[in-house]
C-alpha cells in the first residue's frame, strides 16, 4: 500500500474530529523527519509504506515513548519493524483525532 493511499484517509479522520491537515503533517514530520517538500514528494511518487519509512530522514528518537493499543495490538510489542512503524503512525493519528494535546502526541 502506498503512503498516498492512506494519507487522505488520515486527513479525513482528523478533520472529521475537528483537527487540521497541518496538525497531521506536524505529527508526521515529528515521527519521520520529513518536511513539507519531502512529504509531498513521497505522496506524488506514490511511495509504498516500506519505502516511505526506509527513506524517512530520521525516525524520531522518542518513538519508543509511543505506547498503547492500536488495532488490538500493543505497539511496543510488535516484532516486525515495518509493522511497528506503521502502527506508531496509526497511533499518533488516533491520538490527534481523539483530541489529545500536541505536546502529549509529540512526547515533549
Amino acid at each position: 500500500m502506498s503512503f498516498a493511499g492512506v494519507y487522505p484517509m488520515y486527513i479525513e479522520k482528523v478533520e472529521k474530529k475537528g483537527r487540521t491537515k497541518e496538525e497531521l503533517d506536524t505529527v508526521l514530520y515529528w515521527l519521520t523527519g520529513y518536511d513539507e517538500k519531502t512529504l509531498r514528494q513521497q505522496i506524488d511518487d506514490r511511495t509504498n509504506l516500506e519505502a516511505f519509512f526506509a527513506e524517512a530522514p530520521q525516525l524520531n528518537p522518542n518513538v519508543s515513548k509511543i505506547t498503547g493499543v492500536i488495532c488490538g495490538y500493543r505497539v511496543e510489542e510488535i516484532e516486525d519493524p515495518l509493522m511497528q512503524k506503521i502502527r506508531y503512525m496509526d497511533k499518533l493519528v488516533d491520538e490527534l483525532a481523539k483530541g489529545r494535546k500536541m505536546e502529549k502526541i509529540l512526547r515533549t
